[in-house]
């Protein structure tokens, strides 16, 4: 396992769709465990391939509190019911350091595949349905920024300028 670098909007491959797995290998695997061991060290409660590098469907939550963890993961995950609205603030590891209040569905159903291929249904309410909606949203290649108004996005990305400038002079 590994800790892999998180990719910061607004890079490409947070702007796009990613590719549905097709393959449920090895490789899949330890992407898995990377991505999960990527999010507890950040740390985060969600994370999606693209936000390391990943072209894949795939995105991986723990929302458990204390040193409880329960690591749910998802392979090419849908929406399939939404229930209610919840308003949340909502931080993302691809904008360190910021928050924004989101509209989402307050209970949503999503399908979605194991690392093994196996196809199975969860129903998730509050934040876990927060997160997962975030994650699949990263996923279909919309973010936080595409959330905002344009004034708040352009603010944004100028904060995220000078977070990358001091990450890169610190290394």
């Amino acid at each position: 396992m590994a800790v892999r670098e998180i990719v910061i909007y607004p890079d490409d491959i947070l702007k796009k769709k990613c590719q549905t797995v097709e393959k449920f290998d090895d490789e899949l695997k330890v992407l898995v465990e990377d991505m999960a061991e990527t999010m507890y060290a950040a740390p985060g409660v969600g994370l999606a391939a693209n936000q390391v590098g990943v072209d894949a469907q795939v995105c991986v939550i723990d929302v458990a509190e204390g040193e409880e963890c329960e690591l749910h993961v998802f392979v090419n995950p849908e929406i399939i019911a939404r229930e209610g609205d919840i308003e949340w603030e909502e931080g993302c590891l691809s904008f360190p350091e910021m928050l924004v209040n989101v509209n989402r569905s307050r209970q949503v159903t999503v399908r979605a595949q194991d690392v093994a291929g196996n196809t199975f249904d969860l129903t998730a309410e509050n934040l876990f349905a927060v997160a997962i909606q975030h994650e699949l949203d990263h996923l279909n290649g919309v973010s936080l920024a595409d959330k905002v108004g344009y004034l708040r996005k352009k603010m944004m990305l100028k904060e995220l300028v000078k977070i990358k400038k001091i990450r890169q002079s610190a290394q």
